[in-house]
């Protein structure tokens, strides 16, 4: 196994031999409090299970299915609330970056910029969230192999990166279908970046439906993939979560209930306690 870089997002550290680290929140900003609500729930199962929290929701969801789906209240309300996430919380922050010109902005707001899948290859929106001297969480593209991700940690590296986190989050199965192979946790690990493990986003059924608008998800299925994948050694979980998922406005179908958390937690801290004996 290639040793790890640890990566710095504000006071969490995730790497080989560090604490298992949870990035998590809601998809997509709400209005009202519940994106605050949330966070504060999220301190909570923090301090109960002891395991270190990266706040996450998205200000624009760029790539809803439908052009008539709820995308967020945009970039400048967005970064309000995550300065209030952060002074309310503690918690550091993070967020997507679909264009170039939002990277440095953003960056003075959040402590880590995250790539979405879609544009994972994306060379000049890569090096404009790696000249921001934030650390950068680039999602594996559902159409790319682990061994490829190799490229993308190079080039954040060659602009500069002061930290690359790279998510597993499923490879496209025919139409309307991910598939994890959990070798990808290793392999992607061997590029010397830590590895975030999506697995809200793993089962999520694209565009389900002939011509469907919205995606659909088997939410289900989350607490399997969390443990094999834990098991399999990555470095931090990213979680989406939702108090009432069936009312979310945004990947409801693929979102974890928020009350379910604090116990799948507990169960992955006994996992990683199990395969460190092992190791």
């Amino acid at each position: 196994m290639v040793p790890s870089n640890p990566v710095e997002v504000g006071p969490v550290v995730i790497g080989r031999g560090r604490p298992l680290a949870l990035i998590a929140g809601p998809c997509v900003m709400e209005p009202g409090e519940m994106t605050i609500r949330i966070a504060d729930r999220l301190v909570e199962i923090s301090q109960a299970v002891g395991v270190p929290v990266i706040f996450k929701a998205s200000f624009d969801k760029a790539n809803r299915t439908s052009g008539s789906s709820y995308r967020g209240p945009g970039m400048a309300a967005g970064l309000d609330v995550y300065r209030r996430v952060r002074a309310r919380t503690g918690l550091p922050v993070t967020t997507d970056v679909h264009e170039t010109i939002q990277a440095a902005p953003i960056a003075e707001v959040v402590d880590l910029l995250q790539i979405p899948a879609f544009l994972a290859r994306q060379t000049d929106l890569l090096e404009a969230a790696a000249r921001t001297g934030r650390p950068v969480n680039v999602k594996k593209g559902q159409f790319m192999a682990p061994w490829d991700m190799a490229n993308v940690v190079a080039k954040l590296g060659e602009s500069g990166a002061k930290g690359v986190l790279l998510t597993e989050r499923g490879t496209t199965f025919g139409y309307g279908r991910l598939v994890n192979d959990f070798r990808a946790i290793p392999q992607m690990q061997a590029t010397g970046a830590p590895v975030v493990f999506d697995a809200t986003h793993s089962v999520q059924l694209p565009s389900a439906g002939l011509g469907g608008t919205v995606s659909s998800g088997q939410r289900e299925m989350i607490p399997t993939l969390v443990k094999a994948a834990v098991a399999a050694g990555c470095d931090a979980l990213f979680l989406e979560v939702h108090p009432d998922p069936d009312k979310a406005l945004s990947d409801g179908p693929n979102s974890l209930r928020l009350d379910e958390l604090e116990g799948l937690l507990r169960v992955c801290l006994r996992i990683r306690e199990a395969i460190a004996v092992s190791d």
